[in-house]
């Protein structure tokens, strides 16, 4: 294979690794923009909705197109039953304090995987591909459940938009996320947004985990990753701005892609974690981010 056709094959690549990534990193920035959460347990709820995935999927009898819609309906709903949970029972009881959550997400980070470790057990495990349809181009075959992710991904991550920029629910979060106590005064009940806000950004992990688990295999400890690269992706387009998360998504993944493809990806990582450091020098607030008074 040329030049051209690998640097092709790593661009495809780095398109789904970056809508998976937009997604979880999307439910982060989420958190963060609404709440002041920095949720270190977020890597965890990506690797909930894999695992989940894997045994409703496994569960399902029929075909594996129904099974997997099964597990992506179902996953993602468990999911956020349990941020919302965790949220209740440890997050209000700190008061959102951004020092003390952080602290206890870490907390419930070792908790979860420990819990998916006990009930699942430590090996890998695979789900089915949906569909084994390929794209066949005049130099590969590339499998369309990967073209599958990226159209998926683009789908939900507009529902996201208009769910924050057109919708009531939208109007009330970015009403708490300016100033909670002015919300409060006028009758919106925070404490049930700050709910809803964790349990949705969870949600956007878990259904990220989802749609990777047939590319690769669900595991208890593969949370760690999508973390590390959430928050790079978060610093860089800019706390809170869902449009920086998904320009950085896209050049990260892009990156990471062909920089896996033709070097390594410890390379990838290496060169993603300087770009971080990079912005913080130069620019606090990230690309799109708005510099606090």
């Amino acid at each position: 294979m040329g030049l051209g056709p690998m640097l092709l094959l790593a661009l495809m690549e780095g398109l789904v690794m970056a809508a998976v990534l937009a997604l979880a990193a999307s439910g982060l920035s989420l958190v963060f923009g609404v709440m002041r959460v920095v949720n270190v347990a977020h890597g965890t709820f990506y690797m909930l909705g894999a695992v989940l995935a894997f045994v409703v999927a496994s569960h399902v009898p029929g075909p594996p197109l129904v099974a997997f819609v099964v597990a992506l309906l179902v996953a993602p709903l468990a999911v956020a039953l349990i941020a919302a949970l965790a949220d209740q029972l440890v997050l209000k009881r700190v008061n959102y304090d951004p020092e003390a959550t952080i602290v206890a997400t870490i907390g419930l980070l070792y908790l979860l995987e420990q819990g998916a470790l006990t009930f699942f057990g430590p090996n890998a495990q695979a789900v089915i591909k949906p569909f084994d349809f390929r794209l066949q181009l005049p130099w590969f075959g590339y499998s369309g459940y990967k073209l599958f992710v990226i159209v998926a991904a683009l789908a939900l991550l507009g529902a996201l938009w208009l769910l924050m920029t057109r919708t009531k629910a939208g109007l009330v979060m970015r009403a708490t996320q300016v100033d909670r106590d002015v919300a409060r005064a006028f009758g919106i009940n925070v404490d049930r947004v700050y709910m809803g806000t964790f349990a949705f950004g969870a949600a956007l992990a878990a259904v990220a985990g989802v749609l990777i688990v047939p590319i690769q295999q669900a595991h208890y400890l593969m949370g760690g990753d999508p973390l590390l690269l959430s928050f790079i992706v978060v610093i860089i387009g800019g706390l809170g701005s869902l449009r920086g998360t998904l320009a950085a998504a896209l050049i990260i993944g892009l990156a990471e892609g062909v920089v896996s493809m033709f070097w390594t990806p410890t390379l990838a990582k290496i060169i993603a974690t300087l770009a971080v450091a990079l912005v913080l020098v130069f620019r606090p607030q990230g690309l799109f981010g708005t510099r606090q008074a």
